[in-house]
C-alpha cells in the first residue's frame, strides 16, 4: 500500500469530496494561492476555482458566519480555521449557531458543516498558537469532534464528516502534516464513535488522542522490552465516543492511562477517566491516571515547551509504577 503524508491526506480527501458534491466549498485564510500557511490546501484552487476555495479577510467570525448560513441553505463548507486558537474567535457562530440550529428548528434545518482546524504544541509557535482546545468544542452538544493521528484517520474521518449532516469539528495535529502513513487509494471512510485498537495487550491500557497516540505506542515499545505488554487504544473521535471498546479493554487489563495534549484541567482526560471509573469500577486494580499537558500556557522556550507535554518515557514510568500496585496522583 502506498504512504502518503497527512497533508497530502487532508488534500485528497478535500478533492474527492469536492469532485463528488459540487455543493461541498473551502473558505478561509489564505486557502486559494497560498494554500494555507502549512501548504496543506496546495493545488485545489487551480483545480476548483476561486469560487470553492474561497480566500477570506482575516476575519474569522464574518466567514464563520457565512459558512453557517451557506450550510443552512444548501451547501456543505469546509471552514479551514489557520490555528486551533482562534476558536475564541467563533464561538458564538459554531457553539450557539451551528450546534443549535437543528434542535431549535425541530429538527427542520440542518448545518452540514466541517471546521478544520489543528492543535499542538512543541513546535515553537508561543502561547497563542500552540494550544489544544478539543475539550471547548466537545463539551457543547450538537457538535462531533474528531482527532486524526494519522495521515489514514485524516483522510477518512474528514471524508465522514464532509457527509455528515452535523457541524463536525476536526483538530489535525501541526507537527503531524508531514508525517507518512499507509492509505488506500480511493474511498476511505471511518465511521464516527469507531474506535482503533492499535496495539493489543494484556497488562495496562494506553488511551491516547491525536498525536498522543504515537507517544502511547513508543511507551507500549518501551514497556514490551521489559515484558509489560500494553494496550493502545485511538478513540478518533471524542464526541461520539466509542465507549465499548474503552470499557472492553479497561475490562481486561485493569489499570489504564488516559494521555491527551490539551490541559490536564477539566479535559478530555478527567471525561474518559470518568467514563471508566463509572462503568468498570470493579475491575481495575488502580484508579484511571490522566495525563495531560501541564495547566500553564505554551512557553516558546523549548527547554521550557518540551517538558509540558506528555512524552513516552513519562507514560512508560507512569505504566510501570501501575503495574507494580503503586498509587499515583495526577499532577
Amino acid at each position: 500500500m502506498r504512504e502518503i503524508t497527512l497533508s497530502q491526506a487532508v488534500n485528497e480527501a478535500l478533492a474527492e469530496e469536492m469532485r463528488r458534491d459540487e455543493t461541498v466549498f473551502i473558505i478561509g485564510e489564505d486557502v486559494a494561492e497560498a494554500g494555507t500557511p502549512f501548504k496543506v490546501l496546495s493545488g485545489l484552487v487551480e483545480e476548483f476555482g476561486t469560487a470553492r476555495v474561497v480566500d477570506t479577510p482575516i476575519a474569522e467570525p464574518g466567514f464563520m458566519g457565512l459558512a453557517v448560513g451557506a450550510a443552512m441553505t444548501g451547501t456543505r463548507p469546509v471552514v479551514d480555521l489557520m490555528f486551533g486558537d482562534f476558536l475564541f474567535l467563533v464561538m458564538d457562530q459554531l457553539c450557539n449557531q451551528a450546534a443549535k440550529t437543528h434542535y431549535m428548528s425541530g429538527g427542520k434545518l440542518t448545518v452540514p458543516l466541517v471546521l478544520r482546524t489543528n492543535l499542538g504544541a512543541t513546535r515553537r509557535s508561543a502561547a497563542q498558537h500552540s494550544q489544544s482546545l478539543h475539550a471547548l468544542v466537545a463539551h457543547i452538544p450538537g457538535l462531533k469532534v474528531a482527532l486524526p493521528s494519522s495521515a489514514l484517520e485524516a483522510k477518512g474521518l474528514l471524508k465522514t464528516a464532509i457527509r455528515d449532516d452535523n457541524p463536525v469539528v476536526i483538530f489535525e495535529d501541526k507537527l503531524m502534516y508531514n508525517d507518512k502513513a499507509p492509505v488506500p487509494e480511493g474511498e476511505v471512510l471511518i465511521p464516527f464513535g469507531q474506535a482503533n485498537v492499535k496495539r493489543e495487550g494484556r497488562d495496562i491500557t494506553l488511551i491516547g488522542t491525536s498525536s498522543m497516540v504515537q507517544v502511547c505506542e513508543a511507551a507500549a515499545g518501551i514497556l514490551s522490552a521489559e515484558g509489560i505488554e500494553a494496550e493502545v487504544i485511538d478513540p478518533r473521535t471524542i464526541v461520539p465516543l466509542d465507549e465499548a471498546t474503552l470499557l472492553a479493554s479497561a475490562r481486561k487489563t485493569s489499570r489504564v492511562i488516559v494521555v491527551d495534549e490539551g490541559h490536564q484541567s477539566y479535559g478530555i482526560t478527567g471525561e474518559i477517566a470518568a467514563r471508566i471509573n463509572e462503568r468498570a469500577f470493579y475491575h481495575l486494580d488502580a484508579p484511571v491516571l490522566r495525563m495531560g499537558a501541564m495547566d500553564v500556557p505554551v512557553p516558546f522556550s523549548p527547554a521550557l515547551e518540551d517538558i509540558t507535554v506528555p512524552t513516552p518515557e513519562g507514560v512508560a514510568e507512569n505504566a510501570r509504577r501501575l503495574v507494580r500496585g503503586e498509587m499515583i496522583h495526577a499532577a
